[in-house]
């Protein structure tokens, strides 16, 4: 403690060691839910990702892919989001000594400016949505260091402190170095606009409205767009055509289509409805995040900010509720990490809160300042222990097996048709392309059919079926133009010439391999075709008699946390087997087999309804 008083940075170094231990202990051992296994390939093999693209992440992504921290690539990335995360751990440390010495009247002490900060710096490092972001691979890693970063250089260019304050030239530089972090941090997520309102609120409080302000302003526009160039390698590694090429953005039109989240936008402000669901589950999720503990000191926080410098506390709340007001309105199911910016100004409100605290207990002359350093401490560290359980991911193993057990219950060259993007096709990816298992199969995301660049995607990885539909494809491809541009369509024409298509990737799709469907694929693509329990999926075969494939053997390793994703995962364990039970029982009329099958469907899932109603059948006879 001696050293770490003398040095803030041995102390701030100190905690996000503690945090990145725990990151790497409660670590996802491989693929995890939603974007992982399309991030991990995009790194491992510099392909284009998903609107909007992320090229920092993705050229940090491919380095980290080459270090050798771990044998398995995707286990590499995932450390990689640890050390982002520590990192900003590191940096929040600093962040809140800014805050803390500008919202005290007066001054901070050598032990407050190190313990504070250190509880503040656990509070964060171990919320929840924080934390979660550290122990797998995702995009938010990187964009919680760089708002930290963008947030410490604000903070000193606009508000020096005594020990910061530099000369005329030095300060600018700092100006011009905040400038490109922002244009830098845009490459890696737009949600970087959400500091905006925040910050430029306290530039102008500060800097004034004259010439000077506005001069300054300017001149930033350059490191900025420095910054922001990055986004050439979107296009540049686009017209290279790698494996994952979404988008397409070889053109300027495809370019902003891409940057600018085109295909998402319809999610965004869509109606009320969703703004009050998301409100509704930001107000019941919003307390637990900091085991209440964050709440209770942020609002502490934020009277003595306001007390002490008022700018900074409209700032603050500025940025808290920008980030509210949008995330809100995004109608997505995991909207958690989209709250970030909120959180992270509640953390910094809440060390505010942790300094009050301390001087309570520590008294008027800090006669008692080692039972007020250990309870602040405490304070800080109390979300690790409500947590932990809830987030350590180390023996999830859920998306690994379901996408290994996918691929077991397919023939050799089979094709595939799902949309089950968050545990099988995204990780389907980067087991085909990174690991090279299974490049055999044809994977065809329904839902991304409906986009040009997909199609141009698929004709480069299965250019048989595309020749063989390609009169389909053209005419649907037409259709799209036209909705893409925004240019008069009929809905219907257009849904009936898509629906044309994924028919003729059926029918000619047979003519020389095995056709899959998963089971969210509606019966109106496959009317006329006998769906036949195949594992996980099903085999569309033109016959109506019955033909039971093998019993499937998934290797599958038990993760008992409950979530959407993970009981989702489960379910469709259970109801593979339970369809099985009702082919046997219904086609076949083996009731051997119904009752062998819906015992270990039961296993999975004894809840499920489909199970209920084959159960009483087979007591029935």
């Amino acid at each position: 403690m001696p050293s770490a008083m003398k040095h803030p940075s041995v102390a701030a170094g100190a905690v996000s060691l503690l945090a990145f231990l725990l990151y790497i202990r409660t670590l996802a051992p491989g693929l995890s839910f939603i974007d992982s296994g399309e991030l991990g390939t995009v790194a491992a093999t510099l392909g284009v990702a998903h609107p909007t693209g992320y090229p920092l992440f993705t050229l940090l992504g491919w380095l980290f892919t080459r270090l050798p921290l771990a044998s398995e690539v995707i286990v590499r990335l995932n450390i990689m989001a640890a050390v982002f995360c520590a990192g900003g751990v590191f940096v929040f440390f600093f962040v809140q000594r800014h805050i803390l010495a500008l919202s005290s009247r007066h001054g901070l002490s050598l032990q407050e400016g190190i313990v504070v900060p250190a509880a503040g710096s656990l509070l964060l490092a171990f919320s929840e949505t924080y934390w979660m972001q550290a122990i797998s691979v995702e995009v938010y890693s990187l964009h919680i260091l760089l708002t930290g970063l963008l947030l410490l250089t604000f903070l000193r260019a606009n508000f020096p402190l005594p020990a910061h304050r530099e000369n005329i030239h030095g300060t600018e530089r700092t100006w011009y170095l905040f400038a490109f972090l922002v244009g830098l941090s845009f490459t890696n997520h737009m949600t970087t606009v959400l500091l905006a309102p925040g910050l430029l609120f306290l530039y102008f409080v500060r800097q004034g409205g004259g010439a000077g302000a506005w001069g300054r302003l300017a001149r930033m526009s350059i490191p900025f767009a420095g910054g922001l160039s990055l986004y050439a390698y979107l296009p540049i590694r686009a017209s290279q055509s790698p494996m994952l090429n979404w988008g397409n953005a070889v053109t300027l039109e495809r370019f902003l289509w891409h940057v600018t989240g085109k295909q998402y936008q319809v999610w965004i402000f869509s109606s009320t409805d969703v703004t009050g669901r998301q409100l509704a589950y930001f107000f019941r999720s919003f307390p637990a995040e900091f085991a209440y503990v964050g709440m209770f000191a942020a609002a502490i926080g934020l009277v003595a900010v306001g007390r002490a410098h008022r700018q900074l506390a409209v700032g603050m709340i500025l940025l808290f509720l920008c980030c509210v007001a949008y995330a809100i309105n995004y109608d997505i199911h995991d909207i958690d990490s989209y709250f970030l910016l909120a959180y992270i100004t509640t953390a910094l409100l809440a060390s505010r809160g942790f300094l009050t605290v301390y001087r309570w207990i520590a008294g008027g002359e800090g006669r008692r300042r080692l039972p007020a350093s250990v309870f602040v401490l405490l304070l800080g560290a109390v979300p690790l222990a409500v947590h932990y359980r809830s987030v350590d991911e180390s023996e999830n193993h859920l998306v690994d097996d379901y996408t290994m057990n996918v691929f077991d219950g397919l023939d050799e060259g089979a094709v595939v048709l799902s949309y089950q993007w968050d545990y099988w096709v995204s990780a389907s990816y980067y087991v085909q392309h990174v690991k090279g298992i299974r490049r055999d199969v044809t994977v065809i995301d329904k839902e991304l059919l409906r986009r040009s660049w997909y199609l141009k995607e698929l004709e480069s990885r299965a250019p048989w079926l595309w020749r063989m539909c390609q009169a389909e494809v053209d005419a649907f491809a037409r259709e799209l133009d036209k909705f893409e541009h925004g240019l008069p369509y009929d809905g219907g024409v257009i849904e009936a010439r898509y629906t044309s298509m994924i028919r003729a990737f059926i029918v000619r799709g047979m003519q020389a391999h095995h056709v899959y469907v998963t089971p969210e694929i509606e019966q109106k693509y496959t009317q006329g075709f006998q769906r036949v329990p195949s594992g996980l999926a099903f085999l569309l075969l033109p016959t109506s008699g019955y033909t039971l494939l093998p019993a499937p053997v998934f290797h599958y390793r038990p993760f008992e946390r409950r979530g959407r994703l993970e009981d989702t995962v489960r379910r469709l364990y259970a109801e593979a087997w339970i369809t099985r039970s009702e082919y046997a029982f219904f086609v076949g009329k083996d009731l051997l087999e119904a009752r062998k099958s819906l015992e270990n469907g039961l296993k999975f899932d004894p809840t499920t309804p489909q199970a209920r109603r084959i159960a009483d059948l087979l007591r029935n006879r």
